[in-house]
């Protein structure tokens, strides 16, 4: 057997953190059994549906890197085939159809909710013969005795009783057919072996179990998802912040990092924290999947984004950060190489957009000094290490790292004072901050000409802070 499974979701919003969990797991399962992923848009709900939808979607997964072997399928170009297997199971007596009016239906509703029983239809149209030509809907003709069984391949087993389940209405009056009909419909023609999604699916799964049998059909193997939680326990939504998979890369989390915590995010494989796509498809099973909602935890994320902004290749954190610089605006046509600085800047970086904001000072002039800095750094006191150190700098025949710290160095010692008493000063003059990298390392990456120019910068700003005293 050959297993196929499928990411079916419905165009009615952005990607969402818990579809893209689904289509992950569905994703590795088939690439761990060497099987096919399929890519099914479920667009029916016309109304909710939108082309931006369906790009946000697919923008989505391919930035995650989920690749599908067959698709994207659209339900509203087999429109012709569901009506065909309605008309089957008209024909052969699974179907029925239904001319209760709105009315009856919610008086039915009220009366079995005041008498505390859970609503259903009660079979009113079941047995009539009702003219195609007058207002109708189609329903299932649900057996009325036994009971579904199926074995979860995260939940265990689940039984229902069939006298639980109504008669649902597979076919609107208008025409369309519902989802539990075409998602039956599709999962049939399509030959998906394995149906892996949020566990809010879990009730229709008897529902469609039971068409299925119905069609004569072979029926897939069911697996469950817990929901998402935010860190209130409540299920995760916008109000707990960015939930959508494209607002994540535009915050400048990477691909690596946020597949990596989508599926430790209830799956498990012993302690293991840090997964290469690799180690995920050789490693993911169904059995390893909590049977417990998971909690969304931004702090872990972060960790996990900044192991891979150290940890993946230089070139390839410069070029995925190249887009963030052009968005901020940060010119790096002129200053040193993208390589050089993200190498140098990334162990303190938590997403690319802090890479950015963090290497401004490399390409781009500075207004004015962090407050808190100048006001600890560039003090009066601080004026015979700058000028000292300024004058060296304006003599040595090169402009490395060793060079440059070998004259802090001895700037230090001729003063008699500790490297903090002319490192700090020299670090908010050239970058404007009190805190980077080696500031030996970044002077010797931004260059002569604009370290000594911010150096005298610097010199100017203390003498006339020490003149205003």
């Amino acid at each position: 057997m050959t297993v196929r499974t499928r990411f079916a979701p419905s165009p009615t919003g952005y990607l969402h953190v818990g579809g893209a969990r689904t289509a992950l797991y569905c994703w590795l399962f088939a690439r761990k059994h060497n099987g096919q992923f399929i890519l099914r848009i479920e667009d029916t709900d016309r109304e909710r549906s939108s082309e931006a939808s369906v790009r946000a979607i697919l923008d989505g997964m391919a930035w995650l890197g989920l690749d599908y072997d067959e698709g994207p399928f659209y339900q509203t170009e087999r429109f012709e085939r569901y009506q065909e297997i309605i008309d089957w199971l008209l024909a052969n007596g699974h179907a029925y159809r239904c001319r209760c009016t709105p009315e009856r239906l919610q008086q039915l509703r009220e009366q079995q909710m005041a008498q505390k029983q859970k609503p259903r239809y009660d079979g009113h149209c079941r047995n009539l013969d009702v003219s195609p030509d007058e207002p109708h809907v189609v329903r299932f003709k649900n057996p009325l005795d036994g009971i579904v069984r199926f074995e979860d391949q995260i939940k265990g087993v689940i039984e229902v009783k069939n006298s639980e389940l109504d008669d649902l209405i597979i076919r609107r009056t208008d025409g369309t057919p519902t989802y539990n009909l075409t998602v039956v419909v599709d999962d049939m023609d399509m030959g998906i072996t394995h149906v892996i999604r949020g566990d809010d699916h879990v009730n229709n799964t008897p529902r469609q179990i039971n068409i299925l049998k119905a069609l004569g059909a072979e029926l897939p193997k069911y697996a469950h998802v817990p929901m998402i939680l935010g860190d209130d326990g409540k299920r995760l939504s916008k109000r707990h912040g960015a939930v959508s998979v494209l607002a994540y890369r535009d915050a400048g989390y990477l691909p690596e990092a946020l597949l990596n915590y989508l599926v430790r995010l209830g799956w498990s494989h012993g302690d293991q924290e840090i997964f290469s796509r690799e180690e995920m498809i050789q490693l993911f099973s169904l059995e390893g999947v909590n049977r417990a909602p998971a909690a969304f935890n931004t702090e872990k994320l972060n960790w996990l984004n900044q192991h891979y902004l150290k940890t993946l290749p230089v070139e390839t954190v410069a070029e995925r950060a190249q887009m963030f610089f052009d968005e901020k605006g940060v010119a790096i046509t002129f200053g040193p190489s993208l390589e050089s600085v993200v190498a140098l800047i990334r162990e303190r970086a938590t997403t690319l957009v802090d890479l950015v904001e963090h290497s401004r000072y490399f390409y781009e002039e500075f207004s004015d000094y962090d407050e808190k800095a100048a006001k600890k750094h560039l003090r009066p006191a601080a004026l015979p290490a700058l000028m000292a150190f300024f004058e060296k700098a304006q003599r040595a025949d090169d402009w490395t790292k060793e060079v440059l710290h070998s004259l802090l160095q001895t700037t230090a010692e001729e003063l008699g004072v500790g490297m903090g008493k002319v490192g700090m000063p020299v670090r908010v003059a050239v970058t404007g901050q009190g805190q980077s990298p080696s500031i030996d390392e970044v002077m010797a990456l931004i260059g002569r000409e604009r370290c000594l120019a911010r150096l005298q910068r610097a010199i100017d700003y203390v003498k006339a802070r020490a003149d205003g005293a």
